[in-house]
């Protein structure tokens, strides 16, 4: 669907993206995350076809985008993170005066700007005024009017920033319905507990540069080999300690009383194992479990812009490196 190889902008002295590589399945539902001034808004806005990169290139369904700007027209629908001001503009006018621009008039306009509508949850609100809608039915008719052309692909740029925690529940599901009929979906936003839920493939990008891309039980496999084994021993703590600095997938070993904290590199088949080693080694074993982990703290610490702990829950009083 989507294919973006080493884009570059840059502003005087400032990178706003240096060298992004990028790639949207048909059918996926991405998010894309990162700080203020990653270069998500830029990366948009260039997809979108409203600003032109300094390098790089932007296929769309194998079609160059930025060599044959005028198909972007046609393939993508842009949800924007502001609505604009339309002050004398009834929600029928709006989206009418929206599907002229697509050339779509008449009959087959009034028809297509009903089902969206309806689909957005704003039926009953054909003949009030734009400007006096709230937020969550602005951006709901933001998504209608950016779905009037049926695009290929739909770019969402912070959707949900400033709505209440109920309007985003609706707003969210909403998009899911979406991905679910067919539709490839970019959404750019910084709740990532979100993205999480919502989506199948995640891209983090700062300072230009996509840091880490893939699906979302693939980054969540990440996070959880990276968290440390917490194992609660009832007895035999010293048997336990002897087995663990033998065994080559263990980096460190920290001890408070009957807990070891552990730095394990294998998967979670590997867990198993080294519970099952555990005990036949004589070893109680009380509790076995990963350190929970989160999209929020990959990002953290793949960004670093905030020193992100690796033990959330554990003060450790003996440490032993090995």
């Amino acid at each position: 669907m989507l294919k973006i190889r080493n884009l570059r902008k840059i502003y005087g002295n400032y990178h706003a993206l240096d060298g992004l590589d990028m790639d949207i399945e048909d059918g996926s539902l991405y998010g894309f995350v990162g700080p203020n001034g990653a270069g998500k808004t830029t990366t948009i806005k260039i997809i979108s076809g409203l600003l032109l990169p300094d390098g790089g290139s932007v296929e769309i369904d194998g079609i160059d985008a930025l060599a044959q700007p005028h198909c972007l027209k046609e393939k993508i629908g842009y949800v924007p993170d502001y609505f604009g001001v339309y002050d004398n503009l009834k929600v029928w006018e709006y989206m009418e005066f929206f599907a002229a621009c697509y050339g779509i008039e008449g009959l087959k306009a009034r028809k297509r700007l009903r089902i969206l509508l309806e689909q957005v949850g704003l039926g009953d609100k054909l003949e009030f005024y734009v400007d006096g809608l709230s937020r969550g039915m602005k951006q709901r008719l933001c998504l209608a009017r950016a779905l009037l052309h049926e695009p290929a692909l739909l770019v969402m740029d912070e959707p949900a920033a400033g709505l209440d925690p109920r309007t985003r529940l609706e707003f969210r599901e909403t998009v899911r319905e979406l991905n679910e009929q067919g539709m490839t979906i970019l959404l750019s936003s910084h709740l990532l507990t979100d993205l999480t839920e919502l989506c199948t493939d995640v891209g983090i990008i700062d300072a230009g540069k996509m840091l880490l891309a893939g699906s979302v039980e693939e980054i969540i496999e990440k996070i959880h080999t990276s968290k440390p084994v917490i194992i609660t021993v009832h007895n035999n703590l010293q048997a336990a300690l002897g087995l663990l600095k033998e065994h080559p997938l263990v980096r460190s070993i920290s001890v408070k009383e009957q807990e070891i904290l552990v730095q394990f590199a294998g998967s979670g088949k590997q867990e198993s194992r080294l519970l099952t080693e555990l005990v036949q080694a004589g070893v109680e074993v009380r509790g076995f479990m990963r350190e929970p982990g989160s999209l929020e703290a990959v990002f953290m610490q793949l960004t670093n812009h905030e020193e992100e702990r690796v033990v959330l829950s554990y003060e450790a009083d003996f440490e032993s490196g090995l």
